[in-house]
């Protein structure tokens, strides 16, 4: 949110050159009437989320975008307080400032304030009690178009000592994505019903409680394929009940990924998870030849991705099947994307050709690789989506940036689909989002007759069962249009 200096009348001028390194007061001596000061904010979703978690104030016509459209406001609207609590901001850093003392506050509220408003804030003296040393402050705030949201009056006691001090430095507060994205996912699918999921050698507890985390959600019937003894006697001893869940016994690893592959060619299941075993083992024996589970494509792994700086979902791929694409394979990790994208609800996604820089370069790849699928969708040879490369990050998913670099793109700032160059740019970018930048996320590998869950050790327990709700949505899409 932007912080401006203070705004002080004509004739009474406080010197605030270094105001973000200190905060001052003024003194009841040194207050007139007339005396204004001001802070300006531009209000974003994270302010209203962070008021929400402080307040308890979660009220849905603050937070929830399709509850708001339908009400009087057609929108989300601020907390009344949150802009309160702004007018206590001048009043405690600025006029009088530190040392002040609240006797008492009154508030109307005139207007609705919305996402993105830019309010200024200000308070006037307005009277002085010379025996009480107190003092009456006129509040307004005032959004960009002019219109005052917020009047009211503050009666306080200023300070009678000069303060000066090093302004505190605040923590940092990183809001996560939550679980609500979770919620409404499996709101929708669990009516969808269950699906049969062969689990290929869950043979550690991580594993195997990944599955029936995703049994007791509702989401799948799982198949059990490991050796019966070894899975046995893990289970008991981590505690986990196995009981009434087919198991399909095999000598090892690689026997496991054979059957799950022979189960899922023969119908017998509608989807795949990686259990204990390596992915390359895993996915092996999906693409072998002759077995039934290839197709014309190109196998490539989506991250779907959730990230409280987002205002939409958006799918990252590949980061965890193909290390050095060709433009080929990026062809059909394209068309992967827009299935997987169909296939959530986006019929037109977005999708935006990563590179470090947004013009074709000679002597970078992936600048050309970019700039040839863009061609490639224009020639309908990629279809179902909306393609504009090469786009830097930033330019992708900031319209702001874009603006400032002349981009005009129906794609830029507004991706659903992110294509990275490799694998390892992909899966740092994701890894990233999700330690960092507090994203949530799922993970899903297309091109194969089924979809197939790829799970990994350090994934949580809200992953694991999201990924297996992507895959719900997959085996209902593959069999309107099978891939």
């Amino acid at each position: 949110m932007a912080d401006t200096s203070p705004s002080i009348s004509p004739s009474r001028t406080l010197v605030v050159n270094d105001d973000l390194h200190t905060v001052r007061n003024r003194t009841f001596e040194e207050i007139a009437i007339g005396d204004t000061a001001s802070i300006e904010r531009t209000l974003t979703a994270q302010d209203l989320q962070l008021f929400a978690v402080l307040s308890g104030d979660a009220n849905p016509q603050h937070l929830d975008a399709d509850f708001a459209a339908s009400t009087r406001f057609h929108g989300v609207i601020a907390h009344g307080m949150l802009g309160g609590a702004l007018i206590s901001a001048v009043i405690g850093m600025r006029l009088p400032g530190p040392g002040t003392v609240y006797v008492g506050q009154t508030l109307k509220f005139l207007a609705p304030v919305r996402i993105g408003d830019t309010l200024t804030i200000r308070v006037t003296v307005t009277a002085r009690d010379e025996a009480k040393g107190r003092v009456k402050l006129a509040c307004a705030s005032v959004n960009q178009d002019g219109v005052t949201v917020i009047t009211g009056e503050a009666d306080v006691i200023a300070p009678t000592e000069r303060v000066e001090r090093p302004r505190t430095t605040l923590p940092d507060v990183r809001i996560t994505a939550g679980d609500g994205g979770l919620h409404r996912l499996l709101d929708h699918v669990i009516p969808m019903g269950a699906i049969r999921m062969a689990v290929v050698h869950p043979c550690d507890a991580l594993s195997l409680s990944a599955a029936l985390d995703a049994r007791a959600a509702g989401l799948i019937e799982p198949v059990l394929i490991a050796p019966r003894a070894k899975l046995e006697a893990m289970a008991l001893q981590a505690g986990l009940d196995i009981s009434g869940i087919r198991i399909e016994d095999v000598p090892h690893s690689h026997a496991a990924a054979a059957r799950a592959v022979e189960l899922a060619t023969q119908g017998s299941v509608d989807a795949l998870m990686k259990g204990s075993l390596h992915t390359d083992e895993l996915m092996g024996a999906v693409v072998a030849s002759g077995v039934g589970l290839r197709t014309k494509r190109r196998i490539s792994h989506c991250f779907l991705m959730q990230t409280p700086a987002y205002p939409r979902p958006f799918i990252i791929t590949d980061a965890a099947i193909n290390i050095a694409p060709t433009l080929e394979d990026k062809a059909d990790i394209v068309r992967n994307a827009i299935e997987l994208a169909h296939a959530i609800g986006v019929d037109q996604p977005r999708v935006a050709i990563l590179a470090a820089v947004e013009t074709v370069n000679a002597n970078m790849p992936a600048t050309l690789d970019a700039a040839a699928l863009c061609k490639m969708a224009d020639r309908r040879q990629i279809t179902g989506g909306v393609l504009d490369g090469p786009l830097a990050f930033d330019n992708a998913v900031s319209a702001a940036a874009a603006r400032i670099k002349g981009i005009v793109s129906e794609v830029a700032g507004q991706a659903d689909v992110l294509v990275v160059p490799d694998l390892e740019s992909g899966n740092i970018l994701a890894k990233q989002l999700e330690y960092l930048g507090g994203a949530a996320s799922a993970g899903i590998v297309l091109g194969a007759r089924v979809p197939i869950v790829l799970t990994s050790r350090s994934d949580t327990r809200e992953s694991r069962i999201a990924s297996c709700a992507v895959a719900i949505l997959l085996v209902h899409h593959y069999r309107m249009a099978p891939p």
